[in-house]
């Protein structure tokens, strides 16, 4: 599992790859933590080279969009193979979060 934060304005762009699960759900945490305490307005969570997520790292993603939640700052997904789509669908988060099919779709989102 690797993350890649980049930013681009007020937005921050978190890419995963790789599988998280219970073995690294707590360094996928550590990993987004800062995108949390930092100032961006808006967040967007790339899993378009994420090939596995267990609950443990659903349980991650849920803190990290009540943190931004509690910040009032904008929090979305975008290119989650069908796999992982469905994973969010089935476990209901796909009404929580907005889930987008490509970053540009993303990023078109949060400007309005």
């Amino acid at each position: 599992m690797s993350v890649t934060i980049e930013r681009q304005g007020d937005t921050v762009i978190a890419q995963v790859s790789g599988r998280v699960d219970g073995t690294n759900a707590a360094e996928f945490q550590d990993e987004l933590i800062p995108v949390t305490d930092g100032s961006s307005q808006s967040v967007i969570l790339d899993l378009g080279e994420l090939s596995y997520i267990s609950s443990a790292g659903l349980r991650v993603i849920l803190l990290i969009a009540r943190a931004l939640r509690a910040k009032e700052a904008t929090f979305t997904i975008c290119s989650p193979t069908e796999s992982i789509r469905e994973i969010f669908e089935i476990s209901g988060f796909s009404q929580i979060i907005p889930i987008h099919n490509s970053q540009a779709e993303a990023v078109a989102a949060l400007e309005g």
